[in-house]
């Protein structure tokens, strides 16, 4: 079950949150979202759910040790990290290692296939974070297992992300309240989400699929095709999952919960390390927090720093899926980002005028060809699509066919681009202090008429954003899932 179905959307939440909304007190609406959890996450398979359990388990008695034996709390805490990361390496990486091995010695042995848990990623770094945490002496050990378990599991977060951090909900897990402008803003932002999804990166996505993934060889593809195709992806990718990250937030507002922001428009980074402060906010500070810092960050010598940054971008690509490409990926961001630091010390400061036109462009071009390192999981196929974007195949430039499907999607590649860019926020808070501005004054049947008909625009512009949502889902449009990998 995913948040783009209309299992989801009319059943599933609906249920939910009616059930959740008629009962008393915050403990009896935690056991609710805790059940509605665990159902959301069987759902993808029952047995999977033992490993989310027994983890978060291993997790809950590590954290009560760790603040338990104070003095041999590095000891608990490294038996916690190897049980979790370890089950980690068990269900995601056992067949890349495997296969990695047989490639290199020729071993004809059949490579056992492992089931990948959905979200195991996620949903291990949240309780990664909590025990660090407790060590740290950050927050306090969850006394109540069912709760922490309810941490790990909300169906909100739990498959597809942000990485909620146990330090930014333990204080909402039992003392929250739910305002009514919470829940119009969930109502809202869920509902954004949905048709950001919908709409617009499944529309990027079957742009992709018609482009390179046909019947005949890659090989065949025009130039522009794959370039089209490179472009939709990039756009896809930030719809898609910043798209679950909208619908998270807001399933989070409507019962009270406040989860940090995971994406802050990355295609208008004039840099690319300023690129990765906008994308996948939960991620990259996990890695900085956890991992760069710890092992010094940039308070050490120029080698060791260079190391540090490695590492992170090695573990970075390989979080991302078990295969080279990720790897790779990883690894390309960690090059540019040795040159923005060490050759061009590129800081933090905005760059303006044509100078920062010119840096946004840059930035994008690397990040199209990260991002066709990250679709092409077969690395043949990759220098393929590199190639061939270069007409190094003997393909053509264009086509006829790759000129029409751009002249086709262009209105809806347009909209697509725009809902990367802070544009239409910006215009929806201009109108929102033009509506203050009314409403503040005293006189003036004009300014009760404005302030009228910008609530009813804001009340009507999440149903039918709603309702054009499911028409696409009704139509059983292309509505892929790209979180199995994680």
């Amino acid at each position: 079950m995913v948040f783009s179905s209309l299992l989801f959307v009319f059943a599933f939440l609906v249920i939910c949150y009616v059930v959740y909304a008629i009962m008393p007190g915050i403990r009896t609406r935690n056991v609710v979202l805790l059940l509605f959890s665990l159902i959301f996450y069987a759902w993808g398979g029952p047995s999977l759910l033992i490993l989310l359990v027994g983890m978060t388990l291993v997790c809950y008695v590590g954290g009560r040790l760790i603040e338990r034996y104070h003095a041999r709390r590095k000891l608990w805490l490294t038996f916690t990290l190897l049980i979790c990361l370890g089950l980690l390496a068990v269900f995601k990486y056992t067949g890349f290692f495997l296969f990695n091995i047989q490639t290199l010695f020729g071993i004809p042995e059949t490579i056992p296939a492992i089931t990948l848990p959905i979200g195991i990623s996620f949903y291990t770094f949240q309780l990664l974070s909590y025990v660090i945490d407790v060590y740290r002496g950050e927050v306090k050990a969850q006394k109540k297992f069912w709760l922490l378990l309810l941490y790990a599991s909300l169906f909100h977060q739990c498959i597809a992300g942000p990485i909620i951090r146990y330090s930014d909900v333990n204080e909402e897990l039992e003392n929250r309240r739910t305002t009514r402008e919470d829940t119009a803003r969930g109502i809202t932002r869920f509902a954004c989400g949905l048709a950001k999804k919908a709409l617009l990166a499944n529309g990027c996505a079957a742009i992709v699929a018609e482009m390179v993934e046909k019947p005949e060889s890659l090989t065949t593809v025009p130039a522009m095709g794959i370039l089209l195709a490179a472009v939709c992806y990039m756009l896809e990718i930030y719809l898609d999952f910043s798209a679950y990250s909208d619908m998270a937030i807001g399933m989070g507002l409507m019962v009270g919960f406040h989860y940090r922001e995971n994406f802050n428009y990355p295609y208008i980074a004039d840099s690319v390390t300023d690129f990765w402060r906008r994308w996948h906010i939960s991620l990259s500070s996990f890695f900085r927090d956890y991992v760069y810092i710890p092992l010094g960050g940039n308070r050490v010598g120029k080698l060791r720093h260079i190391f540090n940054l490695f590492a992170v971008w090695f573990l970075t690509g390989l979080w991302h899926g078990a295969s080279w490409n990720f790897v790779l990926w990883g690894l390309y961001y960690f090059v540019f980002l040795m040159i923005e630091k060490l050759v061009f010390k590129i800081k933090k400061e905005r760059s303006r005028g044509v100078l920062r036109v010119l840096r946004t462009g840059y930035t994008l071009v690397v990040v199209l060809f990260g991002w066709m390192l990250f679709y092409y999981t077969d690395l043949n196929e990759l220098w393929i699509a590199f190639k061939g974007l270069f007409t190094l195949n003997g393909n053509a430039l264009t086509d006829l066919s790759v000129q029409s499907e751009f002249l086709n999607h262009v209105v809806f590649l347009a909209v697509a681009v725009l809902a990367c860019t802070p544009i239409l926020p910006a215009i929806g808070r201009a109108f929102e202090n033009l509506r203050e501005k009314a409403a503040s004054r005293e006189a003036g049947g004009a300014s009760k008429v404005a302030v009228a008909v910008y609530d009813v625009v804001t009340a009507v512009i999440p149903v039918g954003l709603v309702f054009l949502a499911l028409l696409c889902l009704v139509g059983d449009s292309y509505n892929p899932f790209l979180y199995f990998q994680f």
